[in-house]
């Protein structure tokens, strides 16, 4: 049977108020051989690692997906918590990206099921449809104890968002969400969830959530939101001061800004040259950037939004220019682009959960237990992170190198790889005597450390 040494129940304990004394049950031993199994990620997969392939009442696991009652956002929440507690030092702002993935998937009981771009295989000239699901993901970005420079991103809050054609084929009782409103009511979530934290909250996201809603629920929540705008936005003067004795309406807005594509090359613009050391890659890298509060407007619909905007343009001539919104005045131009850069991060994330964690290699057919399995392997992400803090803290985290690869920051295979040697080490199963037992755990670390080494290559 898996355990987990002391150390992890610590992590894992703050849970249990979730489920019940029996969900909690599976719930840890699910954890146990998540982490340490190799391949898919199905429950008989999870139940094989956990030599428990011979247990006769092996649906009540399947049931932990699909008909115990615990709650998901309460799960987030928690995990929250014990996220920012454990890397985010005392004071600094907290800063969230957001985006969504598509999870390939096939089958016809899956009722959320649909067709989209995959934006992994497909580029600028080449377009390629999956079938799947699509996850919208909110994540922690923060720096971590065995990471000299940059940050990773941990998985908070996942939730899936059904295309339009689900909307109008099977829930024709129910408005469509758009992703907009999926993300809308991330940020609400996300507002309530650190409203007692006393801290700046940014969530940082790419052009397509640049919009006025969600930008003005950014404001009404309190939350700064970092996003890539359009070079030919509708960018205007704040509005001058009332005029004494003037009658009329008070003007909302002042007169158009210069273009930005026009002070790219306008000697009169001053750029400032910035040095960031967590650029993409955790790179140091130079730009020349231009900053300015402005109001953003809709045009025909009248909407009004003040922000600040950085235009960012690469002295080497590299990288196109990037234009940047964020609803938060106070935000310096240098903190806007350095929590901005942070979200390549989230792509990061994706593609390691995938690989290692065995996202898209799910089984269950049942709604709830869908809506269930991809944000717990999300999640799991994150939990395996804060098990390693204390391993790191003992000197127990060590990267993994070979001769031909010159490696110089840890992943998440010597993570995982570090936290799994653990649960084997205080593992036992009964029934099967000392030498057998031994034999067993060197061939599992042997597999474990074959696969780990096999991703680096």
């Amino acid at each position: 049977m898996l355990r987990l040494p002391p150390e992890f129940q610590s992590v894992i304990s703050p849970f249990s108020g979730v489920f019940s004394r029996p969900v909690w049950k599976k719930a840890r031993l699910l954890l146990c051989a998540a982490i340490c199994c190799p391949g898919s990620r199905t429950i008989c997969n999870l139940l094989r690692t956990a030599n428990l392939a011979d247990d006769k009442t092996f649906h009540k696991y399947h049931r932990f997906l699909s008909r115990d009652k615990w709650s998901a956002i309460s799960v987030s929440r928690i995990l929250l918590f014990l996220l920012v507690t454990a890397f985010v030092p005392a004071g600094a702002p907290l800063v969230f990206g957001i985006d969504e993935t598509i999870e390939r998937r096939w089958g016809r009981m899956i009722s959320k099921r649909a067709i989209y771009r995959d934006a992994v295989r497909s580029s600028a000239s080449h377009f390629v449809k999956c079938s799947g699901l699509r996850w919208m993901s909110m994540m922690l970005l923060t720096p971590l104890p065995w990471l000299k420079k940059g940050c990773w991103a941990l998985p908070v809050l996942t939730a899936l968002c059904p295309s339009s054609r689900y909307w109008e084929e099977r829930a024709q009782n129910r408005a469509h969400k758009t992703l907009t409103t999926w993300a809308g009511q991330i940020l609400g979530w996300l507002a309530r969830a650190t409203s007692g934290l006393k801290r700046p909250v940014f969530l940082v996201g790419d052009g397509s959530y640049a919009t006025f809603g969600l930008m003005i629920k950014a404001v009404a929540c309190d939350v700064g939101l970092i996003v890539r705008m359009k070079m030919n936005s509708r960018l205007y003067h704040l509005p001058p001061p009332p005029v004494k004795g003037k009658r009329g309406p008070k003007p909302k807005k002042g007169k158009r800004i210069l273009s930005m594509k026009a002070r790219l090359t306008d000697k009169r613009i001053k750029w400032q040259e910035v040095t960031f050391s967590e650029w993409y890659g955790a790179k140091d890298k130079t730009m020349l950037i231009t900053t300015g509060l402005s109001i953003w407007s809709s045009g025909s619909k009248g909407e009004l939004v003040h922000l600040r905007w950085v235009l960012i343009k690469d002295p080497e001539g590299k990288m196109d220019p990037v234009l940047i919104g964020c609803t938060e005045l106070n935000t310096s131009a240098e903190d806007a682009v350095r929590f901005f850069v942070r979200r390549w991060q989230v792509e990061v994330t994706f593609a390691e959960v995938r690989r290692h964690l065995g996202v898209e290699t799910q089984r269950q057919w049942s709604d709830l237990a869908i809506e269930r399995s991809t944000p717990l392997l999300m999640g799991l992400f994150s939990v395996v992170c804060l098990m390693a803090k204390p391993l790191f803290e003992a000197d127990k985290l060590e990267m993994a190198t070979t001769a031909w690869y010159d490696k110089t920051r840890y992943s998440l295979s010597d993570v995982l790889k570090a936290v799994r040697q653990q649960i084997w080490a205080v593992s036992n199963f009964s029934g099967t005597d000392k030498a057998t037992l031994t034999k067993k755990l060197k061939a599992k670390i042997r597999y474990f450390e074959y696969l780990l080494t096999e991703t680096i290559a």
